[in-house]
């Protein structure tokens, strides 16, 4: 088996690879680069594959911290809970109130990493004897976040204490009611923060403007497990578990740490890799009824990875509070009846399948304004009257994909609309809204630097696009920078093996932080293709020595990538994407996830830079 990759420099080229300028998506190929020698080291003092050697080495792993990287632990990687501000006053007031027995809520978000976070909260407390429940806000008609009328029923409802994860940051009057109420709350989020912080016992969040913590990347979900952690620690000092009560095994719960966590699209580097890392493992054993329940409709018939939390299970956990019903994905997930998490993870089914259609009507009408309206601008702002609030994240996404600007989609409803906003890197869109706010320009907004949240006034509509458009050209300058994609080397289809893929599966799992190495293809042509589901092309590409390997492009139909694959008597082509294995009625084969390509011009030669490495 041989696998092609440029050998490294110290300094990465500025050249694109293979010579490509422009693909058939507008991009320049980058080659993702490290240190040659450290790439050497690795494979010498631990006896990895060439190819997995580099890989590391373009990611910045030291030889020294290979081990921990590929194994990541909890004794080695997760801090101490009390290292975080206020995480001790939240962890008094949370024991307090299960040896009291108080009633204790637990007010989430209703995205994955708030449902996770909120299921946490409901198994750990139940565990240990708490009494808890769990609030979740209606996205329609409460919107994001603690809202005053629903922290006042639960203090009539004689809830002592409410812990809001993943949200309750800038919920400043909101908090102050409910501490008027004497509803005591203790605030669990990773959202950015204002130097101000809400009326609250605890205030538990890496990003306090006066934290130092180093762990600033982390979900909601994984700052919800430190509190968890801490509460379990100071519950074992206190005497409160024995034979009548036994001690719950924290690491049961890490597969929802890891699907929170993968969801919110967090950096997998340090905690947040090995959270996942671990959870994962978890997670494969299906102990949950809910994400078991959730993997059968979700047809997953292999060992699931970050790929299927994120693009599988997750999409489900999320449709619920997309289309209106917003506590299933945390009821589905701290259920232990199956048939009830059957029952559930059907209905979340059913309304992804909703959830897609009314995401792609609202796409389709963004993009045509957007298109519409002449030179796509360095800040893209798209606005629709009744365009639904469970879906305009996912078109913010999706125009990102398409446009690479940081981007906000608001839908109109009377005399206000609902926003949310995806960035690219260098551009920190909480920070963007959180200025706004403060300057009067919205009603509410938050988030964090790749995704953020907003409620505006229409009239304030051309205000916020100026504004908006000016601290994107702040960070960017007036012309973006060009799209590229970054490449780890060139591979043959005849190396494209189950053995090459299982060997990179080492470096994984991957997602924000890890990217999933990248391979292209050179000189393929595809020989056979066909559309299949919503879009995809479905392919065969061939090398020049008559070596094969199947392929698909999602979303690719219409597009000059999906004319180029469904034209079989086109023009050779180089073909980037990432490598998975296939398992159908027992067989295991290889694809490729095709994400770019480009048509070959000149006599389209590998650059004289590559080398053949044996893996």
């Amino acid at each position: 088996m041989t696998l092609a990759l440029a050998p490294v420099p110290a300094v990465a080229t500025e050249s694109a690879f293979l010579g490509v300028e422009r693909s058939l998506s507008g991009r320049r190929w980058m080659l993702r680069e490290g240190d040659e020698a450290c790439s050497m080291a690795i494979a010498q003092r631990h006896g990895l594959p060439d190819a997995v050697a580099r890989l590391l080495a373009a990611r910045g792993v030291a030889a020294d911290a290979v081990g921990d990287f590929l194994e990541p632990t909890l004794r080695r990687f997760l801090p101490d809970p009390s290292h975080l501000k206020d995480l001790d006053a939240a962890v008094d007031r949370l024991v307090r109130a299960v040896r009291a027995g108080e009633k204790i809520a637990v007010f989430g978000d209703y995205d994955v990493d708030g449902a996770t976070s909120s299921a946490l909260l409901l198994r750990f407390f139940r565990a240990v004897g708490g009494d808890i429940r769990a609030y979740i806000p209606d996205r329609l008609k409460e919107g994001y976040g603690p809202n005053a009328p629903a922290l006042l029923r639960l203090r009539a409802e004689g809830v002592a204490v409410a812990v809001t994860v993943d949200c309750g940051i800038t919920a400043f009057e909101p908090l102050e009611a409910a501490a008027e109420a004497g509803l005591e709350m203790v605030v669990v989020d990773h959202h950015k923060a204002e130097p101000r912080l809400p009326r609250a016992v605890a205030v538990v969040n890496p990003n306090r403007q006066d934290e130092p913590s180093p762990h600033k990347q982390m979900a909601a979900v994984g700052v919800a497990f430190l509190l968890v952690v801490g509460v379990n620690r100071a519950l074992r000092a206190a005497g409160w578990y024995g034979a009548q009560r036994p001690e719950p095994d924290l690491r049961d719960w890490l597969d929802l740490v890891a699907l929170g966590t993968v969801c919110d699209v967090v950096p997998l580097t340090g905690v947040n890799r090995m959270l996942v890392r671990q959870g994962l493992k978890i997670l494969n054993n299906y102990g949950n009824p809910g994400l078991a329940a959730l993997a059968d409709v979700a047809r997953i018939s292999e060992p699931a990875g970050a790929f299927h939390l994120g693009f599988l299970l997750g999409p489900r956990v999320n449709a619920g509070g997309r289309v209106g019903a917003a506590g299933l994905g945390t009821r589905l997930l701290s259920t232990d009846d199956p048939q009830e998490a059957k029952g559930l993870a059907m209905r979340l089914d059913a309304y992804n399948a909703e959830r897609r259609a009314i995401e792609a009507a609202v796409l389709d009408a963004a993009v045509a304004q957007i298109e519409g309206a002449g030179a796509v601008p360095p800040a893209v702002v798209a606005v629709g009257e009744g365009w639904h609030p469970g879906v305009i994240g996912i078109v913010a996404s999706r125009l990102v994909e398409r446009f690479h600007r940081p981007t906000f989609v608001i839908g109109m409803d009377g005399a206000l609309g609902k926003g949310s906003g995806r960035s690219v890197r260098g551009v920190d869109l909480g920070s963007i809204v959180i200025a706004a706010r403060q300057a009067g320009l919205l009603v509410n907004g938050g988030g964090h630097a790749a995704a953020a949240g907003l409620t505006i006034e229409r009239g304030r509509l051309a205000d916020w696009t100026r504004f908006f458009a000016d601290h994107v050209t702040e960070a960017t300058g007036a012309t973006p920078p060009p799209r590229s994609l970054a490449v780890d080397g060139a591979l043959s289809p005849q190396a494209a093996s189950i053995a090459l893929v299982q060997s990179i599966a080492q470096v994984g799992p991957f997602g924000a932080g890890n990217p999933e190495p990248r391979f292209v293809l050179p000189q393929v042509r595809a020989t056979w293709s066909r559309p299949v589901g919503d879009a995809h092309i479905r392919c065969t590409l061939v090398g020049s020595d008559g070596a094969r390997v199947s392929a698909i492009a999602f979303r690719a139909a219409g597009e000059p990538l999906g004319t180029a694959l469904a034209d079989t008597a086109s023009p050779t082509l180089h073909v980037a994407g990432t490598l998975r294995i296939d398992r159908w009625n027992g067989t295991e084969t290889v694809s490729l996830r095709i994400e770019d390509a480009a048509l070959i011009r000149g006599d389209g030669r590998i650059a004289d830079r590559s080398v053949t490495l044996k893996s």
